[in-house]
């Protein structure tokens, strides 16, 4: 069971987190990050969704794609690089809170697979 002083991984979200001297440190991705700015941002830290880079993203953002995402249940594959204008934050099932309009309709993404533009 994960120590629950011990917070989730920013940027994968898996609990597999530990500390190491002054950092937070995800076996799973390989992503650091100092364990002072956690303990600073408090309860803000989880309200804020970051995109894969740990920036902070907001309504309205343009953001591209880090990587091919498949939409599930059509044959459509949203390409890396793909530029994705004024997004809007929402709290969606699944992880998925970024809603946006993409040349192939409306989806809802996980910001993981996103970087600010």
């Amino acid at each position: 069971m994960p120590d629950s002083s011990i917070p989730a991984c920013p940027q994968c979200g898996l609990e597999n987190t530990y500390p190491d001297g002054d950092n937070f440190i995800c076996p799973d991705c390989g992503h650091e990050w100092p364990a002072q700015a956690q303990a600073e941002e408090g309860d803000e830290a989880a309200a804020a969704v970051l995109d894969a880079n740990g920036t902070p993203l907001a309504d309205g953002d343009a953001v591209i794609l880090v990587k091919d995402l498949k939409v599930k249940g059509s044959s459509v594959t949203l390409k890396k690089g793909t530029k994705i204008k004024s997004i809007r934050l929402v709290d969606g099932a699944g992880g998925h809170n970024v809603d946006c309009k993409t040349e192939h309709g409306s989806m809802m993404l996980k910001s993981e697979f996103l970087k600010k533009a």
